[in-house]
């Protein structure tokens, strides 16, 4: 990796004309980021840094993970939920009526609707995300043994709550996140590129060996995100959420208030 400048004087005063989202274009046209493009007269572009493989369910039996013998299972994405019920196809699973559900947010909860009738399914999701979930989980700590569909590179957050809560759970490795090719894209001539995940500046790298920040804006979703960005030798612009900017869109529209002031 080249070197990077260590603080933000050379990115201070660069106005914001271009905007590289690392993440799929959203289906909403009501998105936020399309709000803000017309706001201020920008140009953002939307392409996924990472994506998502699925483990075959002749693959995942070698983990000898037997799903019908959980009593609940924790879902703290939609991605989870395609993978889960797509391996329980492949391998001829029917989870029980009994089955309890615990998803980090209603929207994740909502999505099981996709595959199963939910008004007839023991369903418990978070307002609160984290937090709400780990509350939940603890009620049903002692009646329940718990799976987590997960993917091969994940945070240690939920793993750590229930190894240090005593729970009885196992992890099941359902699809991999890997980085994406990205050899379409010649150059990555914008003024600013958001990063939600450690593995987008992995991705980064992967595809641009000699990529130099230079005075380009880079902004991180999350502490760990703008960790990575940071032990890669890039500069941190700005990053969310924070006190000010609950989320990356609040904190980018901060953001060009100071960088394209007239």
């Amino acid at each position: 990796m080249a070197t990077q400048p260590s603080d933000s004087s050379s990115t201070a005063l660069r106005k914001i004309k271009t905007i590289l989202i690392s993440q799929p274009k959203p289906d909403a046209e009501k998105s936020p980021y399309l709000e803000l493009e017309k706001k201020y007269g920008l140009q953002v572009d939307f392409r996924q840094f990472i994506q998502v493989e699925p483990v075959a369910g002749k693959d995942f039996r070698k983990d000898k993970i037997v799903i019908s013998d959980y009593s609940a299972i924790i879902l703290n994405s939609r991605n989870a939920i395609d993978h889960l019920f797509r391996v329980c196809e492949e391998l001829r699973i029917k989870l029980s009526q009994d089955t309890k559900f615990f998803c980090i947010s209603e929207a994740v909860a909502l999505y099981l609707q996709k595959y199963t009738q939910y008004r007839k399914r023991k369903v418990f999701f978070s307002a609160t995300r984290e937090k709400g979930l780990f509350e939940l989980l603890s009620k049903h700590k002692n009646n329940e043994r718990f799976l987590w569909p997960c993917t091969d590179v994940h945070q240690e957050d939920i793993p750590d709550f229930l190894d240090k809560g005593g729970f009885k759970w196992d992890k099941a490795v359902m699809y991999k996140t890997v980085c994406s090719d990205l050899s379409d894209l010649a150059e990555l001539d914008y003024d600013l590129i958001i990063f939600f995940t450690p593995l987008g500046i992995k991705s980064l790298f992967e595809n641009y060996p000699t990529f130099v920040q230079r005075d380009k804006h880079i902004a991180a979703m999350g502490p760990v995100t703008a960790e990575a960005i940071r032990e890669a030798g890039l500069t941190v612009s700005f990053q969310a959420p924070s006190l000010e900017a609950p989320s990356i869109v609040r904190a980018l529209e901060l953001f060009l208030l100071k960088t394209n002031k007239k």
